[in-house]
């Protein structure tokens, strides 16, 4: 039997987001023995290296605001590694850069057959440009990908649509703006919130999501690593209080590799400035086992 392929692609993108250093996520993660131990797993593993990100300095003052030409431009890059990926047969494993990657990434991954998408994250991530208070386009992508926002990025790819609310899941959300509190209210998403999984316990709610994705054949994992409690996982840009703890998270990871529904994912949002000796790019590192098989047994 043929050994699974994963190929690793670094998207080094902080364009989303007003906070700085979460462009170097990908090589705290590396860093942290990503490869070794997908390797130890018996994964036929590529580095395919980071896809270009300008930085912004470089960028022209037309630009300096919300990043939206480059930011398209990135998640179109994302979009045709996650296709070429998916078409080789391998997992594309996207390492994070800010969660506007997810527009490209999960599009890509979609471009010839729908997918579940399991939406692991503090945030909604489901502002309009209209509702966002900040502008920042890391707080759009799932609105993005449902048909909702700039056209730039709606139509990276292929034009409209990347997914539909039955296909999406989203999972230890607590901190909403009051725009996209109301729009995921009438999207039809699934949304588990951190007082569900206080009540129902992760093991309920992820196998009651996995239900709700039942008619998927393929999984999309993005994890953003401020789903963690920032005790746990302190080098995020966003921090929000009342999260994951390690055992949560992991329970979370294992549960979806026994699925076996497994295709690509994304894992974002972790700021190495921010961090202590590394602790959250390691945290993720065995998070990513976990998801891709790793057990205690």
């Amino acid at each position: 039997m043929s050994q699974k392929k994963v190929r690793i692609i670094g998207v080094q993108i902080d364009l989303g987001q007003k906070q700085r250093g979460v462009n170097m996520g990908p090589s705290a993660i590396r860093y942290a023995g990503l490869s070794d131990k997908l390797k130890r797993l018996g994964f036929d593993l590529h580095d395919s290296g980071d896809l270009f990100v300008p930085v912004r300095e470089s960028l022209s003052k037309s630009e300096q605001g919300n990043y939206l030409t480059s930011i398209a431009q990135v998640c179109q890059a994302a979009y045709e590694a996650g296709q070429q990926a998916i078409e080789d047969g391998a997992i594309p494993l996207f390492l994070g850069g800010d969660h506007s990657l997810a527009i490209g990434t999960i599009g890509g991954v979609t471009h010839r057959e729908s997918a579940g998408v399991l939406w692991i994250d503090a945030h909604g991530d489901a502002n309009t440009p209209l509702s966002s208070p900040t502008g920042s386009i890391h707080g759009m992508p799932v609105a993005t990908l449902l048909g909702e926002g700039y056209p730039e990025l709606v139509n990276v790819g292929r034009p409209g649509s990347k997914l539909a609310s039955k296909d999406l899941v989203m999972i230890a959300i607590r901190d909403l703006d009051a725009g996209e509190r109301k729009w995921l209210k009438q999207s039809g998403i699934i949304v588990y919130t951190m007082r569900d999984l206080d009540e129902r316990g992760m093991s309920v709610v992820i196998s009651e999501a996995l239900q709700k994705l039942g008619h998927c054949n393929r999984l999309h994992v993005s994890l953003d690593m401020d789903s963690l409690d920032p005790n746990e996982a302190p080098g995020v840009g966003t921090p929000s209080p009342g999260g994951l703890n390690y055992r949560e998270a992991q329970l979370l990871m294992e549960i979806i590799a026994d699925s076996g529904k497994l295709a690509s994912a994304d894992v974002v949002e972790i700021n190495p400035i921010l961090d202590h000796e590394n602790r959250t790019a390691k945290m993720a590192v065995e998070l990513i086992a976990s998801l891709f098989g790793k057990s205690i047994l």
